[in-house]
């Protein structure tokens, strides 16, 4: 995957569909959202979900728009599944399908016992650069995929944003570091309340050049703002609004359909 599509890709991976093991309430969700790059569409998301308060499996389709066809064509899809257990999601399983421009990739990641127990990538990754930043055992534990990265249950939305999610897509491994930034509220088709606001925080940790200027932005520079909105009342809570600023302008995810169907 082309190096400065990676971190982009961490920030708007997002949403839901849950399909449970067991008996529980369920929401059914039904998310539409764009991405724009200094105003001007770049992308399209779409997903159903269907969202518990012990289990989740989430789901969602990205493509580029045609302006942005014009610079690199993006596409994919993304699963992932698991459980809740003390307010964090923990992911079993986790898919990738992604594709920009000519290269396409897959990633397979199975989770087990609080860590990464299998990964696979399709092509397989060539020689690293000489300032690759490898990863090490040690960062596979306590981690969870970028997707389910986006879910957060917590019992007071105070607390949504004091926390920080260790994030692994299969190369990259970095830490997503929340801090409360206030209240917002979202109005769009099926959903108009408030939202709790994070400033958020990107930094590697590992699987990345040390010398990539697009990383070193992303964790130094950036202004990075996520808007969480609940999932009706199963104590989720999943982004509905974004931004990052970027070297090329302001990088925003845009919701304009969030809608619970039960």
């Amino acid at each position: 995957m082309h190096a400065p599509f990676r971190p982009l890709l961490v920030l708007i991976s997002l949403f839901a569909a849950c399909l449970p093991a067991r008996a529980e309430a369920l929401h059914a969700v039904r998310i539409e959202q764009v991405v724009t790059l200094s105003d001007l569409v770049v992308a399209q998301s779409h997903i159903s979900s269907l969202v518990g308060r012990d289990t989740f499996e989430i789901e969602g389709r990205l493509r580029s728009e045609p302006l942005a066809r014009l610079f690199e064509r993006a596409r994919g899809t993304v699963v992932s599944r698991g459980r809740f257990e003390r307010g964090t999601a923990r992911p079993d399983a986790y898919l990738a399908d992604l594709a920009s421009g000519a290269e396409r990739r897959q990633t397979r990641i199975t989770f087990g016992d609080g860590r990464v127990y299998r990964l696979d990538n399709q092509p397989e990754s060539g020689a690293k650069p000489a300032d690759w930043v490898a990863v090490g055992g040690s960062d596979l534990v306590g981690v969870v995929d970028p997707i389910a990265a986006t879910l957060v249950r917590a019992g007071d939305a105070r607390d949504v944003c004091r926390r920080t999610i260790g994030i692994f897509d299969g190369v990259l491994r970095a830490d997503l570091r929340l801090s409360p930034a206030g209240r917002g509220r979202l109005s769009a088709r099926g959903y108009d309340g408030d939202t709790v606001v994070c400033k958020a925080r990107l930094v590697p940790v590992s699987g990345y050049r040390a010398g990539s200027e697009t990383l070193r932005y992303f964790s130094d520079e950036s202004e990075i703002r996520i808007a969480f909105a609940p999932i009706g009342r199963s104590g989720v809570y999943a982004p509905v609004e974004a931004s990052a600023t970027t070297t090329v302008g302001t990088l925003t995810l845009e919701t304009r359909r969030f809608e619970i169907l039960d």
